[in-house]
């Protein structure tokens, strides 16, 4: 007997059962490839993650960037929420933000406008909303501060035109710049309240703004009879404390700079400040005094319970 023999007869060929045992292997081979990718997709999302978000990077980004951010909008109340979501290329922070009123003003939206920050996997921000084009009456206040431009003879006729029981939101601008505890007595004086102090004049720019909800959001609170304009700085400084040489790229897109705020921080110097709940007949008397170099008003809003 012959191994030809001893072989097992040849089926005739099936096209039908070829064709489907050819599309087996290949939806086999289909799924694995797709299988591998969903893994290798997975390992590569996470591990960016845990790449982006190594060591207090998550934290810092928020610390840094959220609050440049808030000193690049003075004129808006900003809080940071949702920090820290992550894509395979990049992080992000959500901030609201609500344009400052005088105290008893009509303000549209209760929480305020949502606006996404984002930092790529380099750490470089992204296209910043708001800042100076967004154009709100303080920011053109804050802007004038230092040029010169409405002077006390124009203010004084602004201020006459308007009821003195009118809230306001104002700018008050020293003729020389006051030191905290030189402010402190000011405010104290005519029981005026410094929402946000400017620390710099930077006339046709907006200045470098600290106080209030622009204050670092993990800075310390104030001690016990420390007065809030005073912890204020010092947070200022805390927060300009964790400021590296490597930031100051992202810093020009907030329109700052590593050498400003740290000039601003050391001098302490208030060359303005920023109060929401001052009434027109408060301000009249407050552009007499010889330290003011003028006020000027952003904006009003009539106190339906003041008598």
């Amino acid at each position: 007997m012959t191994d030809d023999a001893l072989l097992p007869p040849i089926p005739e060929f099936d096209p039908k059962a070829t064709r489907r045992a050819v599309r087996r292997g290949v939806a086999r081979t289909a799924i694995t490839v797709l299988a591998a990718l969903l893994v290798l997709v997975l390992a590569a999302t996470a591990g960016s993650g845990m790449i982006q978000r190594r060591g207090d990077r998550e934290q810092r980004m928020t610390d840094v960037l959220g609050t440049a951010f808030k000193i690049y909008n003075p004129s808006y109340d900003i809080q940071i929420r949702n920090w820290g979501d992550t894509t395979p290329l990049s992080m992000s922070f959500t901030v609201t933000a609500r344009p400052m009123r005088a105290v008893g003003g009509f303000v549209e939206g209760f929480g305020g406008a949502e606006h996404v920050v984002t930092q790529d996997f380099f750490g470089r921000v992204g296209r910043l909303p708001l800042g100076a084009s967004a154009g709100t009456t303080l920011s053109l206040a804050l802007m004038n501060v230092g040029t010169g431009n409405q002077p006390k003879e124009d203010s004084r006729k602004v201020l006459a035109r308007l009821p003195a029981g009118l809230n306001a939101l104002a700018v008050v601008e020293f003729a020389t710049p006051l030191t905290i505890d030189e402010l402190v007595a000011f405010t104290g004086r005519y029981k005026s309240h410094a929402d946000k102090v400017v620390f710099e004049r930077r006339p046709g720019s907006i200045p470098i703004t600290w106080g209030g909800t622009t204050t670092w959001d993990r800075g310390p609170l104030p001690r016990e009879g420390e007065k809030p304009i005073t912890s204020d700085l010092a947070n200022f400084r805390s927060w300009v404390g964790i400021l590296e040489d490597y930031d100051d790229d992202n810093l020009h897109d907030f329109d700052l700079s590593l050498a400003r705020l740290r000039k601003a921080a050391n001098d302490g110097l208030a060359y303005a400040y920023v109060d929401s709940l001052v009434t027109i007949g408060e301000l009249r008397k407050i552009i007499e005094d010889p330290l003011v170099r003028t006020v000027r008003v952003a904006d009003v809003a009539y106190d339906l319970e003041r008598p």
